[in-house]
């Protein structure tokens, strides 16, 4: 039970804004407080799925600009380089022509590093006979190489995947998760589960009230009516509209993604609220929800040709399931049939079109458990349905390490164009 906690409080951690921009801003403070000077020059060597993740979406408080040199700006300007992925959240408006004017006489020069980790950003910096290098891999805060003017102050090794730091993923399986939801004391979760139903929940009404993104939440109230599960979908999808397109609200991120912790959480605290949960139900079945969802991305990895929302929408239909009264069998009916539903949505980049296929993946969720209702399943040996529960969702990272990694250079490739 401890390892699960400790798992718990490493994921659930308040971001503003999408994580891998972030990181970025993150490296660029990092950088310009080790340099200790503004620099002359900046060389971004980052990996194919961070470019492809900052491409589109808007960096928060910036007043709409994407994309990579202004998260190099933000950060380089006026970041907090201790403030975690919080580290723009207190850029202020009157600063933002600074970082135009930054970009205007500082080059960037931004290249696909080819690095094998999916998550490697690398930022070079010079002022004069000064030079300082930051990289930051494998998770979004991981600082991997400090050099200041030749001295190495820092150099560990490129970490194979996400999980070699912190506590040991390789345990979860779905039987211990519910025994866990189940039995834990909840005095030492409590605090992080209500910070990411306060987080989540404001930026989703956020995302149902301004005219944000592809405004997918409001289409699906608006054109498909207001029951539980319509609501269920809209929520998680607003949450994703706002956030996507630079809403400067703060989220709690699961598996280092914005969009998976408001998956994982807000159709859950839907459902919660449509059947007058108490505090301690909606508390256990987000234990389920969360865990599930990190359960599946621990095969799959933080970054990947494979669409994270659809792991975070598996794992709210779980805590759904969980939370309406399901026990393991119905648990592990619900998993196994929404894998089997929509496994293979590709991750083209962090953008609009995100909340629709978190829209997708909480419909999904819903369905594998509707589908245990009515005592129908998809069985071993049908497509990439395993012997168990935990054998699909060991087929899902098998499919998204290896069978997707054409699929991403492919993605890039369209994208570059």
């Amino acid at each position: 039970m401890e390892t699960y906690t400790a798992i718990l409080r490493e994921e659930l951690i308040p971001a503003m804004g999408c994580t891998e921009p972030i990181a970025i801003a993150l490296c660029a403070a990092k950088l310009r407080s080790l340099l200790g000077r503004e620099p002359e020059q900046i060389t971004a060597a980052l990996s194919g799925n961070i470019i492809k993740n900052v491409k589109s979406v808007v960096v928060p408080n910036t007043d709409g600009r994407k994309g990579i040199r202004p998260a190099i700006a933000a950060g380089m300007v006026a970041g907090d380089p201790d403030a975690g992925l919080l580290v723009i959240a207190s850029l202020p408006h009157e600063r933002l022509p600074e970082l135009d004017a930054f970009l205007e006489r500082t080059p960037v020069e931004v290249r696909c590093s080819g690095s094998p980790c999916k998550l490697d950003i690398d930022l070079t910096a010079t002022a004069g006979a000064h030079h300082a290098r930051v990289r930051i891999a494998g998770q979004h805060t991981n600082i991997i190489y400090l050099e200041h003017d030749g001295e190495i102050l820092r150099d560990e090794p490129l970490p194979q995947t996400a999980e070699e730091r912190g506590a040991d993923r390789s345990a979860l399986n779905v039987e211990d998760i519910l025994h866990y939801a189940d039995e834990t004391p909840l005095e030492a979760v409590a605090p992080l589960l209500e910070r990411q139903i306060a987080y989540n929940s404001a930026i989703a009404r956020e995302g149902l009230s301004g005219a944000w993104g592809a405004q997918i939440g409001r289409i699906l109230l608006e054109d498909y009516g207001d029951d539980v599960k319509q609501r269920a979908k809209a929520y998680a999808a607003a949450g994703s509209d706002a956030r996507m397109s630079g809403c400067e609200k703060p989220v709690v991120i699961l598996s280092g993604s914005g969009n998976q912790g408001i998956t994982a959480c807000m159709p859950v605290v839907v459902y919660a609220e449509h059947i007058g949960a108490t505090r301690e139900q909606l508390h256990r079945a987000l234990l389920v929800s969360n865990l599930i969802t990190v359960h599946q991305k621990r095969g799959i990895g933080r970054l990947s040709a494979y669409c994270g929302a659809i792991s975070a929408g598996v794992g709210a239909g779980a805590g759904i399931c969980y939370l309406l009264g399901g026990g393991y069998e119905a648990v592990a009916h619900t998993v196994v049939n929404a894998v089997a539903i929509l496994s293979g949505t590709i991750c083209d980049g962090a953008k609009p079109s995100c909340a629709a296929k978190i829209a997708a993946a909480v419909d999904a969720g819903i369905l594998g458990y509707r589908m245990y209702l009515h005592h129908r399943e998809f069985c071993r040996g049908e497509g990439i349905v395993g012997s168990s529960v935990d054998a699909t969702i060991a087929n899902v990272g098998v499919l998204a390490q290896q069978g997707m990694r054409q699929t991403d250079a492919t993605i890039m490739e369209i994208m570059q164009e």
